[in-house]
C-alpha cells in the first residue's frame, strides 16, 4: 500500500486559458500533503490532471509506475483514487449500488462492498437508501469510502470538507489520517488549511496556476498561504 506520488511539469489548459502551469510536487507515502490556495487558483484542475480526468501534460508516477499515459480508470486500478469536488454520486442508486458500481469498475471481490459499508457506521445503516437523499456529510462518507475501495496507494481529495458540520469534518479528518498512517500517500487540495491543520504534514501553495516550493511542515505552509493571500488583498486594494 506504500508508494510516493510524484508529479513533474504538470500543465492543464482549457483552450487558451492555463489553469495549472508546470507544477511539480511530491506526496510521500505515509504523509498528508496539502495544496492550498484561493478559489480560482487551479486546485481542482491540478487534482483532476493528476487523476487523468482532464487533459494534461507532464509526468505522473505512483511509486515505480508511470501513470502519465493511462486513462483515469487505469490509474484507479493502479492504486490512485480520488474524492472529487461535487461528489459525483449516482443519486438514484442506493448507497450499496454506488459502491457496487465502483467494485465492478475496479474488478474487486464482492467482499469489498461489505468492507466499504462498514467503514462508516452511517453507511451500513443507510445502505438501502438512495444516495441522493443522504445528508451532505453522509454523501461525503460514501464518496470517501468508495474511493478507498481496493486499498489505494494514493488518495487525492478535492475540497472534501466544504459545507460540512464540524463533527463530520473531524470524523473525515480522522479517517484520512488513519489511511496515511497505514502507508498511503494522501494529497488534499483545499482553499485554506482550516480544520485540516491537525492532520497536514507538509504542503504547497497554489496561486494563479503557479505552484510554490514545498513547505516541510504546516507552520511553513500557513506562512506561505498568508503571504499569498496578502498579495491578493494588496492587488485588490490597488485597483
Amino acid at each position: 500500500m506504500s508508494a510516493d506520488l510524484s508529479v513533474t511539469g504538470l500543465t492543464v489548459r482549457y483552450g487558451t486559458a492555463t489553469a495549472v502551469e508546470n507544477a511539480t510536487l511530491t506526496a510521500p507515502a505515509g504523509r498528508i500533503t496539502a495544496v492550498v490556495g484561493p478559489n480560482g487558483a487551479g486546485k481542482s484542475s491540478l487534482a483532476l490532471g493528476v487523476y487523468g480526468a482532464v487533459a494534461a501534460t507532464g509526468t505522473i508516477r505512483l511509486g515505480d509506475v508511470d501513470l502519465s499515459s493511462m486513462p483515469s480508470i487505469e490509474r484507479a486500478r493502479a492504486g490512485l483514487a480520488i474524492v472529487p469536488q461535487g461528489r459525483q454520486l449516482f443519486p438514484k442508486l442506493t448507497v450499496r449500488d454506488n459502491l457496487q458500481v465502483m467494485a465492478e469498475l475496479l474488478k474487486l471481490k464482492r467482499s469489498a462492498v461489505e468492507q466499504a459499508l462498514d467503514r462508516f457506521p452511517a453507511l451500513r445503516e443507510r445502505e438501502r437508501r438512495l444516495a441522493g437523499v443522504l445528508s451532505g456529510g453522509e454523501q461525503q462518507m460514501l464518496v470517501v469510502s468508495r474511493a478507498l475501495m481496493g486499498d489505494p496507494h494514493c488518495l487525492v481529495l478535492d475540497e472534501m470538507m466544504t459545507g460540512l458540520a464540524p463533527k463530520i469534518v473531524n470524523g473525515l479528518v480522522d479517517a484520512i489520517r488513519e489511511i496515511a498512517d497505514r502507508g498511503a500517500s494522501v494529497l488534499i487540495v483545499d482553499p485554506a488549511i482550516g480544520p485540516l491543520e491537525r492532520a497536514i504534514d507538509r504542503g504547497y501553495v497554489l496561486l494563479r496556476a503557479q505552484l510554490g516550493a514545498a513547505c516541510d511542515d504546516v507552520a511553513a505552509l500557513d506562512d506561505g498561504y498568508q503571504r499569498a493571500m496578502g498579495i491578493i488583498q494588496h492587488e485588490m486594494g490597488a485597483e
